[in-house]
């Protein structure tokens, strides 16, 4: 079985509030005065966002402008942040890095061959042999599908270490000439974070949650709603308006039905590890499976603290739902659920 053993979150040093981002990012925009400053204003109100970090300060982003640009300074702050997550994950399960079988690395703000992990191996001190796996396309469930990897990957080595990254800098993909409802969405709503996680198989003898299952699921004909539109200027999000009720029509009974293979129902999860994509589609999850406000406080107050962070945001809830006093008891039940492009939900059922 394998087991968590422990998680790690970082944020870039450059913290703003919403308001002063807003008008931030609307100053970068041809006519950033007009009626999509109206717009922009009213989508950051309503975000559930109250301070995100950036990868660098304000005043530089009017320089990277343009895919190269944009990438390159992706490359540089990624492989930092990565970096720290990683050495965090690592020193929170006690075991130095050449104890590391098999790493993982999602992303979907920065292209990078050789990958980012590649990159990191040497410095981060990994074996030469660290076979890689690096992901990208996943989006805000590469958290969930980087956590259900691990488990396959160590599936029948109860002696071996996995290590995920997740690293997302989606201030390096606003499209500043692009004044799409989806485009002033996501500006109000994403920010910059990366997360770490260790995995362990049992003969390792570390403590924490076990992954009991995991689950995939795609949603035919719902492709265009979620992903990136890739172009001169980089990646322009697509972002559809219909998916909370998407959320309502086909992920609540999905959640229902995993759930139910295990003999287990909503009421009897104790920790909620949700993707916050938003009040919205968090609105959507606590009504369809009938959940108290209180288990989704978690992502609500991560998704105010720093924003949505992509795929490494449920790597954050995890962590803070590790870190809580006191902390789920032992024999009860956590899920971490991430929706992302495909339109696809990732399951992953925990047990303490």
């Amino acid at each position: 079985m394998t087991r968590i053993a422990a998680v790690h979150g970082v944020l870039p040093a450059h913290r703003y509030g919403q308001r002063e981002l807003t008008g931030a990012v609307a100053a970068l925009r041809p006519g950033g005065d007009g009626p999509a400053r109206a717009l922009a204003e009213r989508f950051a109100t309503g975000a559930g966002v109250e301070f995100r970090h950036l990868a660098f300060p304000l005043e530089r982003y009017p320089e990277l402008e343009g895919f190269g640009r944009a990438n390159d300074a992706w490359l540089t702050a990624a492989a930092e942040l990565a970096a720290r997550a990683a050495t965090g994950a690592l020193r929170g399960a006690e075991l130095p890095p050449e104890r590391v079988d098999f790493v993982v690395s999602t992303t979907v703000t920065g292209i990078a061959a050789p990958s980012l992990e590649a990159r990191l191996a040497a410095p981060l001190g990994l074996r030469e042999d660290v076979r890689r796996l690096p992901l990208f396309g996943l989006g805000c469930a590469g958290g969930a599908a980087g956590i259900a990897a691990l488990a396959d990957l160590l599936a029948g080595r109860p002696d071996g270490v996995a290590l995920l990254l997740a690293t997302e800098l989606c201030s390096l993909t606003w499209q500043r000439s692009d004044g799409s409802a989806a485009n002033l969405l996501a500006t109000a709503l994403f920010g910059d974070g990366a997360g770490a996680l260790v995995a362990v198989g049992d003969a390792v003898g570390c403590p924490g949650p076990e992954v009991v299952a995991t689950r995939s699921r795609l949603y035919p004909g719902t492709e265009r709603l979620l992903g990136w539109e890739v172009g001169d200027s980089g990646f322009r999000i697509l972002l559809g308006a219909e998916l909370p009720e998407l959320v309502r029509l086909f992920v609540g009974e999905e959640v229902s039905s995993f759930l139910a293979a295990h003999d287990l129902k909503p009421g009897d999860v104790t920790a909620w590890v949700c993707h916050p994509g938003g009040p919205r589609v968090l609105d959507a999850l606590q009504e369809e499976l009938g959940l108290p406000a209180a288990a989704l406080a978690p992502s609500r107050a991560s998704l105010a603290r720093c924003g949505n962070l992509s795929s490494a945001s449920v790597l954050h809830i995890l962590r803070d739902v590790l870190a809580a006093d006191p902390p789920p008891p032992p024999g009860s039940y956590g899920l971490v659920l991430a929706l992302g492009p495909g339109f696809a939900s990732e399951l992953v059922l925990l047990r303490w």
